[in-house]
């Protein structure tokens, strides 16, 4: 039993200790992480569905400091036995800057600030979308190893412009600020008023 004791110590201290020479030396080095989400509510016999799916690619300029960007794509859909309500397809292009802070060992804090901007079409009802923003967040980075590390992040502010423009009617435009709060695309074009986004994510990011 202490043999085995002993053995995982050995790979715990080795790994940690792998890890953070990683961390120390990130210069230069680049990351690819991934954003999936998938909700679904029913209300009734109407179904609204919202599927995300966003790579992030990046790199260190500095050993605690990163930027990089995502492009992706989001798809919402709201079902009832009649047939689609609606359906809107938004592309994604948020360019990201990330500082480093140090905890112990693998262990790092982090602030994120993002300009995302969002744009598509809800196409049942041939309406425009179009957004743009400004996010803040904070998070955790734990280096398994010097390639691999799992991290998780809370949305704390963010400032949102939304730009509704129907074929027919007139164009609406909602500017959203919050603290600590998701955000979201109004609830004017599609039932039930579905997330864009969720204030908490866990994700896997590979360096190399």
């Amino acid at each position: 039993m202490k043999k085995i004791v002993t053995l995982i110590s050995i790979v715990l201290v080795g790994l940690t200790a792998k890890a953070q020479d990683s961390a120390q030396g990130l210069k230069g080095a680049w990351f690819a992480t991934s954003q999936f989400g998938y909700q679904q509510t029913k209300t009734a016999d109407v179904k609204n569905t919202n599927l995300s799916v966003i790579p992030i690619v990046g790199t260190f300029i500095t050993p605690s400091v990163a930027v990089g960007a995502g492009l992706g794509y989001i798809n919402m859909k709201s079902d009832s036995k009649a047939g689609t309500e609606a359906k809107t397809d938004l592309i994604v292009i948020e360019p990201l800057a990330r500082k480093y802070w140090n905890i112990a060992g693998s262990l790092y804090f982090f602030g994120q600030a993002a300009l995302p901007v969002i744009t598509g079409k809800e196409k049942e009802g041939d309406t425009k979308i179009n957004q743009f923003g400004l996010s803040v967040s904070g998070g955790f980075d734990y280096f398994v190893t010097k390639n691999f590390s799992v991290e998780f992040s809370y949305d704390l502010a963010n400032f949102t412009s939304t730009t509704i423009d129907p074929t027919v009617g007139e164009k609406t435009t909602v500017t959203n600020f919050g603290l600590a709060h998701m955000a979201n695309v109004d609830s004017a074009y599609l039932a039930g008023g579905t997330s864009l986004t969720t204030p908490l994510s866990v994700g896997f990011k590979f360096i190399f």
